[in-house]
């Protein structure tokens, strides 16, 4: 749980700077953060594709059908699910609250930890970063956390902006990221990953690859890609790779 460790630190950090100082980064370094989180978010996510990835070239031709096949099978699953808008609603919820916060609101410090665990806890990110890190790479025997040390950086951040807006109640919301994710990545190790077979694994892995690349996209701003959908990719890719062993 190195991953999820590093992200509560990141909640930790990012509201007690808020709460020292009351001067917002500058735009300039604004800027310099989201490209380097967007970099370290494309280098990571292919370089997760591309670790499980392996064999001869025809079989890693079959690896990236299967993947892509349970992109498109996980799209059409999570449009039917809806998943993708109700993520939007709970983006708009959170705005809405946003712009609704006083000061003198004597409801501040509930409002501020619902809206940030919410938020936090509902982020794709956080749920791909979860299942990569409770399922080992291809060759090793150790998840991959780097995916949630980018989402701490990037919770950190956010965190610096609300606890401004809402005061120190949103330093809390670090307690449900920490359940949350913790309890993703515990059941993979200790449920799913003695189920699957390390091509099953890949699969998945390969999958959870490309989704956290998509997430670089919406980063750099480069096309907005609906990942909440993608999410049920990652029960088909398995499915699949099963299925044409």
């Amino acid at each position: 749980m190195i991953g999820t460790i590093l992200n509560v630190a990141g909640i930790l950090i990012g509201g007690i700077a808020g709460l020292a100082t009351k001067t917002p980064l500058s735009a300039a370094r604004q800027n310099y953060l989201k490209v380097a989180l967007g970099a370290f978010t494309v280098f990571f996510g292919l370089r997760l594709t591309w670790l499980s990835l392996n064999g001869p070239f025809l079989q890693i031709l079959k690896q990236l059908g299967i993947v892509l096949a349970a992109l498109v099978l996980g799209k059409l699953a999570g449009r039917l699910m809806r998943l993708q808008k109700t993520s939007n609603r709970l983006g708009r919820f959170a705005r809405e609250r946003i712009s609704a916060a006083k000061p003198a609101d004597p409801n501040r410090f509930t409002t501020g930890f619902l809206t940030c665990s919410a938020l936090l806890c509902a982020a794709p990110l956080g749920i791909l970063g979860a299942l990569c890190e409770g399922l080992p790479v291809s060759g090793t025997a150790s998840g991959y956390f780097y995916p949630l040390a980018i989402k701490a950086v990037m919770d950190g951040l956010a965190v610096m902006g609300f606890v401004s807006i809402f005061g120190w109640g949103v330093v809390l919301s670090a307690a449900p990221v920490l359940v949350f994710q913790g309890t993703i990545t515990l059941l993979c190790a200790r449920f799913l990953q003695p189920v699957l077979g390390a091509a099953l694994m890949d699969s998945i892995q390969a999958t959870s690859g490309l989704l956290i690349f998509c997430v670089a996209l919406l980063i750099f701003e480069i096309r907005k890609i609906e990942v909440t959908d993608y999410l049920p990719s990652l029960v088909f890719a398995p499915l699949l790779a099963w299925w044409l062993r």
